[in-house]
């Protein structure tokens, strides 16, 4: 066999192995420094401490509105009971308008926010699509329970402290929308209990 025949495929192999892997490594770099500008970017653009947290606030909310959006995608693939593929749907579809919203406020305050999730929130969906049946929809839910308490202490804290009269009163408005979701996703949870419960 010509040495030349055998080294060129696995030169080739070597060399699409290592450009994913950089993609890969790249992919997720350029995904954590999507916070990381924003971050920057507002510290650099405001002087006064309290126009800073009115930023913070936003850059955070819009960390909440792609992680949630990102794993209502998933629930309503991997889901395997209705109600899970429904709080998916309806996660997704209120967040997606909640970020909405977000982006022309964020844009009227001259504001940075992030378009990528952290490497915390990707590792969580990358936990939760290792599972599969049951054990996906209760990991789901409780998810939903967590993340959404989570999102009410960080917008009830907005609407109180926060110095922007219009940041304050979306955070408000807000409250009320995630409040609705928390409720929704603790009656799945008992409801995915309940099941459980059932066919033992």
């Amino acid at each position: 066999m010509n040495k030349n025949s055998y080294f060129q495929p696995v030169l080739l192999m070597t060399l699409v192995t290592t450009i994913i892997l950089f993609g890969s490594c790249n992919s997720r770099q350029k995904s954590q420094d999507t916070i990381d500008v924003a971050q920057d970017r507002n510290e650099e653009r405001f002087d006064d401490n309290r126009l800073r947290n009115d930023a913070q606030f936003l850059v955070n909310a819009a960390e909440i509105n792609l992680r949630q959006i990102q794993l209502g995608q998933l629930a309503k693939q991997r889901g395997t009971k209705t109600h899970i593929k429904e709080l998916g749907k309806m996660m997704e579809d209120a967040h997606a308008k909640s970020q909405r919203d977000l982006t022309i406020l964020a844009r009227s305050k001259s504001i940075t926010i992030p378009t990528s999730t952290t490497d915390d929130a990707r590792d969580a969906f990358e936990n939760l699509n290792r599972k599969s049946g049951d054990a996906f929809d209760k990991e789901y839910v409780e998810m939903m329970v967590s993340n959404n308490k989570d999102a009410i202490d960080t917008f009830e804290k907005a609407s109180t402290d926060n110095h922007d009269s219009d940041i304050k009163n979306w955070a408000t408005t807000t409250l009320y929308d995630l409040r609705k979701h928390l409720d929704h996703s603790i009656d799945c949870q008992q409801k995915t209990n309940d099941m459980a419960v059932r066919n033992r």
